[in-house]
Formats: C-alpha cells, structure tokens, sequence
C-alpha cells in the first residue's frame, strides 16, 4: 500500500513546478538579489482569496511584493477545503492575471458569426449595445427566451439579473454535462444530494471505492489530502475503471471493468451484501424502504452473472463484496463527480447510493457526513417576478427529477424545428467554453448560428468568445470581491475574495457588468449596492463579523448549530423522501415512469478497428480553462492518447507517434494527439485528458496542442430520468499521417 507522502507527491510536484514555471515571470523584482531580500520581496503583503480555479474553491492568500506585483497564491490554514495547501491549479492561478493573450477590452463584432472579426468598444457602446439587443429579444418573444449558462462565482449577479427580468432559463453545464445522474439518484435515495464539496468523510474511512471517481487526478485537494490520510491509517481502496489510474496504483484492489457495464459489477456486489446478510441490519430496518424488493431485484445478478459482462472474476467481486463488508459502517463508495457516461447513468448512481445505504455509511463515520453551512443574508431586493414561460416548457413533462435546468435543453431550444420556431432567441455565456464543454460540438454551434444575439463574458478568449456577437472582459479572480464562499462543511465557514491588484486593461468584475445592465434594463432595484464591498460588509454584519475583521483572517469559522455530523446511535432521521425514509425502492423514479430499482442493460460495442473514448482529467488543468496559462501548460502542454501494447502492435503504432483521431460519425480531429503505449488501459479503450486542441489562435500556447476529446463526442446518449448527456458511447480509430487524414476529410 503507498505512503501518504508517495500519493501526494504528485500535488508536492505540480506546485513545484508551478514556482519554476514563475521564472517566465521574473519571479523576483528586478533588481533584488539574494535570498532574504527576494523572500521579503515576495512576502510584502497579502490579501485574501478563495481559488476560481475549480468548484472546490480553496482559501488562500495572494502575496504581492513591494511593487504590487502578484509573486505567489498560498493556502489558509483555517480552511477545511485545503487545509492550508493548495493543488497545482491553485498554486498556478498566478499565470491567469499574467496571461498576455487575456481579454482586456470589451469587443463587438464586425462579421458574421464564424469569422473571427472583432473590433474594440467602449464599456459604455458594449453595454447600451447589450440593453438594446436584450430588451428587443424580451419584448418580442418573452423573457424565457433569454437564456443563460454560468459557471464560476461571477454567474451568481447575471443570475440575479435574469431572475429580474423573469428568466429562469438559467443552465449550469456542470449539471447535465457533470454532476447531474450523481444529484438526482442521491436525492431519490436519501432526500439529498452529496454536495460541493462532497460530504464524504474519506479521512475516517476503512474502506474507499472508487468507481470512475479518478481522486489524484481531478484535483479535488480536501479528497486528496484526506485519502493521503487514509491510505496512512490502513484503509483499503478499491478503484473500479478500464484505465490503472493514479488512484488505482495506491489500491489494493483494481478492478479493470469492461467499460459500460460498471452497473451490472454494481449489482453483483449488491447482491453478495443481501444474500449473504452482509448489511448493517439494524440500520436498514430502522431507516430504509424496501429490502425485500430490493432482494428479490438482483436475486440472480450474481458474480457469475456479473463476469460474463464486466470481466472481473467472480471471486475479486466476492473479496471486494467482504472488504466492504468488514468496514461497515466506515465505507464509501463514492458518488463521483462527472458521471455523465452512457445514458443510464441516474440508475447507475442509484446502485451506488443503494450500496451505501445497506452498508449504513450515510450519517456514519468514515461514510458520509451532515454538511452544515453558514446562512448569509440576501441583499434587499423586491420579489422577483413570475416566470411565465419556464425552461420546463420547452420540454413539457420530461426531467421532472431534475433540479436544475439542464443546459443541453437550451441548446435544443434554440434550434428551429418543423412545425415550430426557437424558443430561446439569445444567450449570456458567463465564464463556460460551451464549444467544448457540451458534446457534439457542430450541433451547440448550430444552435448558436440560429440565435438572434449572444453574449460571452470571460477572461480569455476561447472558443465561445470567437462565436459571440460582445465579449466583455471580466478580470481574473485575483483582481475582484466577489460573494462569500459559503460551501457547507463540517463546520460552517466563510471565506472572503478581495482583489490583490487592480484588474488588468479595463476588465471588470461580473458584480459591476451585471448592476450596469440592470441600470439601463430599468432593474435597479435588484441590485442595491454600488459597490460589492458595500453588500459584502452588510451581509458580514449581520452575522458578527465585518469586512475588516475578513481582510485580515480570510477565512471564519463557526461551531455547528445541529450537533455531531454523524447519526446517533439508533437516532429517529426523517428523510426528505416521499417514505420519509432511505429509498432502495425508489417511489419518485416509479411516480415518474423509471424502474424504482437499477438494471443492466447492454451498450454498444465498438465497430472493428475502433476503441471506446475514455477521458479524463489532469491535476494541473481544469477542462479548457487553463491550458494557456503558462505555468500549468509548463506541467502539461499537451494530451497524449493511451494505447495498450496490443491495439499498438497491430496498428505499428509506436511512442510519441502523432495520430489524427476519427470517429464512428466520421469526425475528424482537427489536431493530432501523440500516442502513448502503456500497460494501463485495456486493449477495448483509448485515453485522453479532456481540454486540448483549441481552435483559437489567440491562446498562443494552447493552439493546436493535442486533440479534442469533445470533438469526438457525436453521439449523446441522454439520460431520460434527469437529461444529462453520456459522453462514453464514442468510438475511434487512427489516422497515422496527414496524407490519410487529408483524404478521409
């Protein structure tokens, strides 16, 4: 088993590397030489933050030297999301305020969409231009024809701005492209969902599963910091997936599933807890509904069953049926994160939660815990008004379970059909890549062609910028306050965003767009405050602290209000479900049409001479986001594509070897992506890190670097219990020179 210090020294070595990657910065002032004098040069003040670069948001310090310049992001030791060390993400958001490709002015376009014609306005012609536009829109086809997709803490002012308008059009793609079949299986099964961060209690556990939850990789720092602490306390980590993962090589066990089959291993280890009485009785009876069908469901989804499918021996599904079973109720199997795979993937989740549940581990140590959060005020605003057309309409009676708007049902809803016009005519795009972060690319830029206006605000052009009508620049997370991070915890805590330096150019922060806009859309009253420091003090007022008081300490931290974050022992719990209890027979999925219980049912498989497309993240990139910032592309630059030795040899594919990618639509990738042969993928899959070969010239480091994994992404296979988009249903096979590429295109 390896050392905590062996699991987390990939983080120790990003970070590492993010300080030697600042020398393309002249880390230290000109000028100052030696290392005490550098050292007071870097350590000249700092101002607090919370990172942007991922939704875990640590709390750090930004430290600045004497001339102002940003030189280092730290962690706050009073966090509980870092526990005062940030990931390489973190440690390189320096790179996004230096980018020298950052969007600083806003821009108006020139040309048609498509054509990258653009030219400089003012913040006064942008923002008239933008009220125009928008009111037109609103008046002539009602407000939920304006629709808005947001990810980052600026999209909470645009959201506000379109609540008032009487929009509830408002998508997080993080929900159908991520998060999504996780949240809504959880609810159904405990009233609940696992949140962000999740309510894991992974430093406690015995035993942790991780089926396709890549920990080490997708850099949620409290996960890895907590698994490090219990891969030193004897846990047992068993990693369910087709690639061996980083995570996979700390594991006793890994479990190299078939791809899409992970339900039909799931229902195999279900039913070895029932059959063999392996659950946590006492807390079944007292706190689930419906055991006996459950039983009778998987009665014959056996190991045996279950290695026909999956691959996996009957007899490693047993042993990691026992290991589970021996950690009750410390154990978790995870939830994950994205899990938008291949269409079932609600009910997939649902299994998972089901195991949970006959384990006892929610409410438990070592399981899952209560979050608790601290309830900020809401700055006085009047009511917002009734939606009278919702983003439900466009899809009468579908994704009833869903609890967010699902943003692939805008896309589609801005798109003509026979017999019917669009329904959303314009878009606000806050802080998401939508060209490459919702699959099928040519279909969201189809949607975007029949749009009669759209907006983006980001800080660096990307792909969505090269498609919008304005690009306001909005300056990087160093540079603004913002809300305080109020994300429920073990205990409840704030934290404070305050800028470090003043924004770049003349970007500016989403707060200050948004209440312009409201200004001139006659919605002022919905936007209080002038300035957002204004608001910020008012809200830390009311709850006995103050703006000063946050300046200094950054983070603050409260005693829970609800006692312990675990049951007590034999403890009446009413769930949030319909039986008041925890579902393993889900009554809402049944109300709704859905199997109340999970089944296996077959997945394609792969054409010949194609292999499924699996990908994945890095620890130093988030998506696209960060590939042109220059001290993390120095840890990365460029995907590679995963091959086994096998699909290589008949391929006389070797390492390093470019290769452009087609898929089963006839796809073709518009970069090539160099091959790496290894061991740690079966020979049915390839691999890729998610993020790479942008189109956009402007991001002078990420141009053309790698493929991209969304442009392979053709076929969507929607979830119908909630909508999300499987992206695990693609096929591809090789190119290997640019003359075959060029006759296959």
């Amino acid at each position: 088993m390896a050392t905590r210090r062996q699991f987390i020294r990939i983080s120790a070595m990003g970070a590492g590397a993010v300080a030697a990657g600042l020398g393309g910065y002249k880390l230290f002032a000109s000028g100052v030489n030696g290392g005490e004098n550098a050292a007071k040069a870097v350590m000249a003040s700092r101002t607090p933050t919370y990172c942007e670069i991922c939704f875990w948001k640590c709390a750090g310090w930004v430290h600045t030297d004497e001339t102002g310049r940003i030189k280092k992001i730290t962690g706050n030791d009073e966090d509980q999301h870092s526990s005062g060390r940030l990931c390489p993400r973190g440690t390189g958001g320096v790179g996004m305020y230096y980018d020298e490709a950052r969007l600083t002015r806003p821009l108006i376009r020139t040309e048609e969409r498509g054509a990258q014609s653009f030219r400089e306005a003012t913040w006064e012609e942008a923002l008239d231009y933008i009220a125009e536009k928008t009111k037109a829109v609103a008046e002539k086809y009602g407000a939920g024809s304006l629709a808005l997709f947001n990810h980052g803490s600026g999209g909470k002012y645009f959201t506000d701005l379109f609540k008032a308008l009487g929009s509830d059009s408002i998508a997080a793609p993080s929900f159908a492209q991520c998060r999504g079949p996780r949240d809504t299986a959880f609810i159904a099964t405990f009233g609940e969902q696992p949140g962000s961060p999740e309510n894991t209690d992974i430093r406690d556990t015995r035993c942790l599963v991780l089926i396709g939850s890549h920990i080490g990789e997708n850099m949620h720092n409290g996960q890895v910091q907590e698994m490090s602490d219990a891969i030193d306390n004897g846990a047992t980590i068993i990693t369910v997936d087709p690639r061996f993962s980083t995570a996979a090589g700390k594991s006793k066990y890994w479990l190299p599933v078939k791809p899409a089959t992970d339900i039909a291993l799931l229902l195999a280890w279900i039913h070895e807890i029932v059959y063999n009485n392996y659950y946590d009785r006492q807390y079944v009876e007292k706190y689930c509904y419906g055991l006996e069908e459950l039983k009778s469901h998987v009665a014959g989804f056996t190991p045996e069953w279950a290695y026909g499918i999956t691959t996996i021996n009957p007899n490693l599904i047993r042993e990691t049926a026992r290991e589970m079973a021996n950690a009750s109720p410390s154990v978790i199997i995870h939830p994950g994160r994205h899990v938008t795979w291949y269409g079932d993937d609600t009910q997939r989740l649902r299994a998972v939660a089901i195991l949970n549940a006959l384990l006892g581990s929610w409410g438990r140590r070592g399981g899952f815990f209560s979050l608790e959060g601290k309830d900020l005020p809401s700055y006085p605003h009047p009511e917002f008004p009734k939606v009278t057309k919702s983003w439900r309409d466009w899809n009468p009676g579908k994704y009833n379970l869903a609890d967010s708007p699902v943003s692939n049902v805008l896309v589609d809803a801005s798109i003509p059909e026979p017999g019917r016009d669009a329904m959303i005519k314009a878009w606000f795009v806050y802080g998401t890549n939508l060209p490459l972060t919702i699959p099928d690319t040519e279909h969201t830029i189809k949607a975007i062609q029949n749009l009669d206006f759209i907006v983006a605000i980001d800080t660096m052009p990307m792909e969505i910028t090269g498609w919008a009508d304005v690009v306001l620049p909005e300056c990087t997370y160093l540079e603004r306050y913002d809300v305080l991070r109020a994300s429920p915890h073990r205990k409840p805590a704030i934290a404070l965003r305050m800028p470090a330096r003043e924004p770049l150019g003349e970007s500016k922060p989403a707060y200050w767009m948004a209440r312009e806009l409201a200004l001139r859309l006659g919605k002022q009253d919905y936007f209080h405050f002038e300035k957002l420091e204004e608001m910020l003090d008012w809200q830390l007022l009311k709850v006995g602290s103050s703006l000063e008081e946050m300046k200094k300490i950054g983070v603050k931290t409260w005693e829970r209000e609800t006692g312990s974050p675990y049951f007590a022992d034999g403890e009446d719990i009413e769930f949030n479900t319909n039986t008041g209890k925890i579902e393993l027979y889900s009554t809402s999925l049944e109300n709704e049409g859905f199997d109340p219980m999970p089944s296996y049912t077959p997945h394609p498989e792969p054409p010949e001479g194609y292999y499924r497309l699996i990908y994945g993240r890095a620890p130093m990139h988030t998506f696209s986001r960060t590939s042109n910032n220059a001290n993390l592309f120095d840890l990365m630059d460029e995907n590679t594509l995963w091959v086994n030795p096998r699909v290589a040899k008949e391929w006389g594919l070797s390492n390093g070897q470019p290769v452009y990618l087609k898929n089963q639509d006839d796809i073709l990738s518009d970069f090539p992506i160099k091959v790496r042969v290894t061991e740690r993928i079966r020979w049915d899959s390839v691999y890729m890190v998610h993020g790479f070969g942008h189109r956009d010239k402007k991001l002078t480091r990420a141009y053309g670097r790698g493929a991209s994994d969304t442009q392979m992404i053709t076929n969507v296979i929607v979830d119908p219990v909630m909508g999300g988009t499987g992206m695990r249903g693609n096929f591809v096979t090789f190119i290997t020179d640019i003359k075959d590429k060029e006759a296959a295109s």
